[in-house]
């Protein structure tokens, strides 16, 4: 039996998305229990140059939608990135997922030939449906997803590989 274009997108990003779901909430019960301020977590990042926990969860979940609207051939639904505290995220993350649920494999499965150009200020680039499910989107929904963990880690939440793996 082949892997679907529908298997191999949508239910790991969904299962990604419902892993960062609960690291969030691990997050924020740390949080109150240790008395420290949300925000110090929601806005710590790695390094100078990199994205907040906030926009790490904004780009996980605009990845995750952007993929099942571009191989379904739908809109991408708009979410404006105005998250600032931990139950935002929250729903943000279950306004992706209810979107992603809301897509049949009919609709995703046959995308593997299918053209998505993606358009940034001063480039653009095209892929067939498989390239960019598998060279962009994978690769850039974990990366976020990876290093909103990293942030949390770092800042000491108490997590282990099994919360990222979303096996706790």
């Amino acid at each position: 039996m082949s892997l679907s274009m529908y298997q191999a997108s949508i239910p790991p990003l969904i299962h990604g998305l419902n892993s960062l779901s609960a690291i969030l909430a691990k997050a924020a019960a740390h949080a109150d229990d240790k008395k420290i301020a949300p925000e110090v977590f929601l806005t710590a990042r790695l390094s100078p140059d990199m994205f907040t926990l906030i926009r790490q969860v904004q780009s996980v979940s605009d990845t995750a939608k952007g993929c099942g609207a571009r191989l379904a051939g739908v809109d991408n639904p708009s979410f404006a990135d105005v998250e600032t505290s931990f139950a935002k995220l929250q729903q943000r993350i279950a306004n992706t997922v209810d979107f992603l649920k809301g897509l049949s494999p009919a609709q995703i499965d046959g995308s593997e030939t299918r053209t998505v150009v993606l358009k940034f200020p001063g480039r653009e680039f095209s892929f067939t449906g498989l390239s960019y499910l598998q060279g962009f989107v994978l690769p850039n929904f974990y990366f976020h997803l990876t290093t909103a963990y990293d942030i949390l880690r770092h800042n000491g939440v108490p997590l282990g590989k099994t919360d990222y793996l979303g096996i706790s």
